[in-house]
């Protein structure tokens, strides 16, 4: 009988070691394959715009030139409107994600906590193209009947809100994606935010600090390389939006400096335009402008993941739930 443990002790071993192995070999596959698909991607992106590189060369990011008749390409116009639109979210989107998410955490009563955490979460579960009709049937107007005309008759002066009043443009182009990416940041904040050990704030208040000073000085100094890393997540997703942006950013290839005026960006132009490039070049010039997305967008999401990681490294993400 004890042979019979001991044999049946040896067979249980086996099996283990053959689970471990297996299951260790089946999550590797998983990873090598997500990383073979990107890899696939970029192999594509690079082999595919070859021909608008060895034409235009690095003066295709420099040219504000859009002629497929003359097969004649530069994208600088459109990387513009990529700039402009998400950095005009990010100045609407930051104050408004930072907010909440401190309400949520130190300020709001348990009892709506969740629900306001659902409705917060559910922004981010609304299609795109939701975005778009909705940012064309009543953003657009409310913004050429209400804003734009205040915009125009009090800040006129700056340059930035001047010439004829659409509704559409890169102003509406910011909003919606202000909307769109306030989720993220804010998402982001509430987690680097809990992860902040409870007694930076206990110390603080027992210094005499009050509430406001308390979050200013143990909390937000703290987390403010979560924060930021936020921050840059939620300005990879401006980056890369395409349907609501390009329904209400009025699809014009030009540099104009009033926000009221219509424009393109790279997500947009792409979405457009690929179905109508017959010409190889037209082709691949778009094809290079994808590129170039992929490649700012990688960046960003990268040092978004840095920076989040350098504040909750060795915390757990819900030590203060």
């Amino acid at each position: 009988m004890a042979l019979g443990a001991a044999e049946k002790s040896k067979f249980r071993s086996k099996e283990s070691v053959f689970a471990d192995n297996t299951f260790r070999s089946l999550v590797f596959a998983c990873a090598i394959t997500l990383l073979a698909v990107v890899g696939l991607i970029v192999f594509e992106l690079i082999t595919q715009s070859h021909l608008s590189v060895s034409k235009f060369g690095f003066r295709f990011l420099q040219r504000s030139i859009w002629d497929p008749v003359a097969e004649d390409f530069g994208a600088l116009p459109f990387i513009y409107g990529t700039l402009v639109s998400s950095f005009i979210a990010l100045i609407l989107a930051v104050p408004l994600s930072v907010g909440t998410a401190l309400f949520l955490t130190e300020l709001c009563p348990e009892k709506i906590r969740g629900i306001l955490s659902l409705l917060v979460e559910l922004l981010a579960a609304i299609p795109s193209v939701i975005y778009g009709l909705w940012g064309i049937f009543v953003l657009a107007p409310f913004l050429r009947f209400h804003i734009e005309p205040f915009l125009g008759r009090y800040f006129a002066w700056t340059g930035f809100f001047t010439g004829p009043k659409y509704g559409i443009g890169m102003l509406a182009a910011g909003i919606i994606l202000a909307i769109m990416i306030l989720p993220i940041i804010a998402s982001i904040t509430r987690e680097v935010v809990m992860a902040v050990p409870r007694q930076q704030r206990e110390a603080a208040l027992a210094l005499g600090a009050t509430k406001w000073e308390m979050l200013n000085m143990a909390v937000l100094r703290n987390a403010r390389p979560g924060v930021f890393g936020g921050i840059i997540l939620g300005l990879g997703r401006a980056f890369g939006e395409t349907m609501a942006v390009t329904m209400v950013i009025g699809n014009r290839a030009e540099i104009a400096k009033s926000l009221f005026a219509p424009g393109h960006t790279l997500a947009s132009v792409i979405a457009n335009e690929f179905t109508e490039a017959v010409g190889n070049t037209y082709q691949s010039a778009l094809i290079e402008m994808a590129l170039v997305l992929f490649v700012l967008t990688l960046i960003v999401n990268a040092m978004a993941g840095l920076l989040v990681w350098s504040i909750t490294r060795g915390m757990p993400s819900r030590a203060l739930a």
